[in-house]
């Protein structure tokens, strides 16, 4: 079978900047309409942005049934929401923590719960993010760490509760070429040097798997430089 699946309707968040950004290109480019949630949505390329902060369960919740109900339904949901802010463990605070593990897990169940009705009546597909550093901790990064391993724990069980009812897909992007690294101390910036992927390879690689026909599945997806330090 071929990747020849329409994509329709397909939620991105964090889609005004960065990965979602391009995602959200891409998913408008192969035909279909990205409907962004960021909380700043001033940078958004497509016509269908929406103020959104994920780690508001609750309003987030309540904005993706009204876009399912609006739009006419979901196809997808690709969870592009992002943040961290690296220090050791004493020295971030309770709430930055929070916040991170907020956005990046919260924020991720939160869309995908409420989207869950629409999305098993299309048979459509989750694409959540997590990151190499889902797969390898390292220090400075607990709350970051913490979070994307709970991405991939989540989406894993995700993927067996619903088998047969819709698609599930965990993407590990290594590190890339967006604002991801502004704001930071010095030290937490990728050096010169560093090999950073193009976060439109990353998005292509996310519409080929949105496009695979029902019944075909790719089920994580590791995306670095191939000489990626923090993987395998």
């Amino acid at each position: 079978m071929t990747a020849d699946r329409s994509l329709g309707n397909v939620i991105v968040t964090g889609g005004a900047s960065g990965l979602g950004a391009a995602v959200a290109r891409a998913v408008r480019d192969a035909g279909g309409r990205a409907l962004v949630l960021d909380l700043d949505i001033s940078g958004a390329d497509v016509p269908d942005a929406f103020t959104a902060d994920v780690s508001d369960t609750r309003a987030t919740e309540q904005l993706v049934s009204e876009l399912a109900e609006r739009f006419g339904g979901l196809d997808a949901v690709v969870t592009a929401a992002g943040v961290d802010r690296p220090a050791p463990l004493e020295g971030l605070s309770g709430d930055d923590w929070e916040w991170i593990v907020g956005v990046n897990l919260f924020g991720t169940a939160a869309v995908v719960r409420a989207a869950l009705p629409a999305l098993k009546a299309s048979h459509g597909r989750v694409v959540t993010i997590a990151s190499s550093l889902a797969l390898k901790g390292v220090g400075d990064a607990t709350a970051y760490c913490a979070s994307k391993f709970g991405v991939l724990g989540f989406s894993r069980a995700l993927a067996a509760e619903t088998k047969g009812q819709l698609g599930v897909t965990t993407v590990f992007p290594a590190g890339m070429r967006t604002r991801f690294f502004d704001g930071r101390d010095e030290q937490y910036k990728p050096g010169p040097d560093a090999a950073l992927i193009d976060p439109a390879h990353v998005a292509d690689a996310i519409v080929f798997a949105l496009r695979q026909p029902v019944g075909v599945e790719i089920r994580e997806l590791v995306m670095c430089p191939e000489e990626e330090p923090s993987w395998p």
